[in-house]
């Protein structure tokens, strides 16, 4: 048993410093000491009970960290490896059984339920109460327990509190564009949102060789990083009327083979819909809640043979794709450090107020 200090949300909107419990791991999990984690938009939904968990939580899902302790039946990792978790799935299920953990089918269990697949806690309170962790890791604390098979083994050369956000947002973003779409070189591209996501989706399409990469967003900072990892064109969308017209003209009047929606507003499927041309794709990934959108099925998706399609953390496997893009950043053809700002895990909750804001695309927090 250790005694460790962890951010805790109690309270609809609110995070505080905590001394909890963590126990031992148990089959099938190791023990992480924690060198960094992410600040990602998802751990806002949580904190903010739009997608609400069981309190108190330990939010956090973008976790790096060494492996010190694993759990009995752990055959693939060791004490002294160096770890990205990802997201949980429960590997037993049809999905999962198919190599598509991220369409496990219990998968709300494991990322909102707060307790493990098994249904146990590892870590307590000072009151002796269970403390739920999202995302079966709970990150951000000093120490996390987490199944094996959600810790992603990676090359120990590689800085490791760089590669946060390949456990859930650079993931998301360019899985989608190199498992789901899938485009040919030369094919065209329009993203909306420039945030992490939509930023990892543009260096994406650069690596698999689209010719036209479109960024639209309402930020011009970020519209003009989004120039320098990739994009070959920008739309600020406060400033254009018809932004799927302006799609259109720059692919030669026809439209964009693909379109990737990231910014959580279900009225811009529909704009991503009609920026594409005939048989073109569009994926959305972004939490929308309760909003509803409205189209016309025939005249905009079946009458030009159109696929809209939505995937959770962009149809990856952890397993094959995070060393893949390990080996992209250590290329320098991701260029994580261009969208990453370290803040001291004291400074969380700056960290999230500078996500909210804008002025840092992906904030990651550093344990001493």
């Amino acid at each position: 048993m250790k005694k460790i200090k962890a951010s805790i949300n109690r309270e609809t909107g609110k995070l505080g410093f905590e001394t909890v419990t963590i126990g031992e791991p148990g089959v099938g999990q190791v023990l992480i000491k924690m060198v960094a984690c992410g600040v990602c938009h998802t751990d806002s939904v949580v904190i903010n009970d739009i997608m609400p968990m069981p309190k108190p939580t330990i939010v956090g899902h973008e976790g790096v960290g060494i492996v010190e302790e694993v759990g009995p039946g752990v055959i693939d990792l060791a004490v002294g490896d160096h770890v990205v978790m990802s997201y949980p799935s429960c590997g037993v299920c049809d999905a999962c059984r198919a190599g598509h953990p991220y369409a496990c089918e219990h998968s709300s269990q494991l990322f909102w339920g707060g307790a493990y697949f098994d249904g146990s806690h590892k870590i307590k309170d000072e009151q002796g109460a269970d403390v739920s962790v999202m995302f079966g890791q709970g990150s951000f604390a000093e120490y996390a327990i987490a199944n094996s098979r959600y810790c992603v083994k990676v090359d120990p050369a590689a800085d490791l509190k760089m590669l946060c956000s390949l456990g859930c947002g650079i993931q998301t973003g360019a899985s989608s564009v190199m498992n789901v779409m899938r485009p040919e070189a030369g094919s065209s591209l329009v993203v909306f949102g420039t945030g992490a996501v939509g930023l990892a989706a543009i260096m994406a399409a650069k690596i698999c060789g689209c010719s036209t990469i479109i960024a639209v967003d309402i930020v011009p900072s970020r519209l003009e990083l989004a120039k320098e990892v990739g994009a070959t064109h920008t739309i600020n969308s406060k400033e254009v009327e018809d932004v799927a017209a302006k799609v259109r003209e720059f692919c030669g009047g026809k439209g964009a083979n693909f379109a990737f929606e990231s910014t959580g507003h279900a009225s811009l499927i529909v704009t991503g819909l009609d920026s594409l041309k005939s048989e073109g794709t569009e994926v959305f990934v972004s939490a929308t809640g309760t909003q509803t959108v409205t189209f016309m099925p025939d005249l905009q998706l079946m009458s030009f043979c159109r696929t809209l399609t939505g995937v959770v953390e962009g149809g990856s496997d952890p397993q094959r794709f995070i060393p893949t893009l390990v080996q992209f950043y250590q290329e320098g053809r991701l260029p994580l450090e261009k969208i990453t700002k370290f803040y001291k895990f004291d400074e969380l909750e700056q960290a999230f107020e500078d996500s909210h804001s804008g002025k840092v695309i992906k904030p990651v927090v550093v344990f001493d």
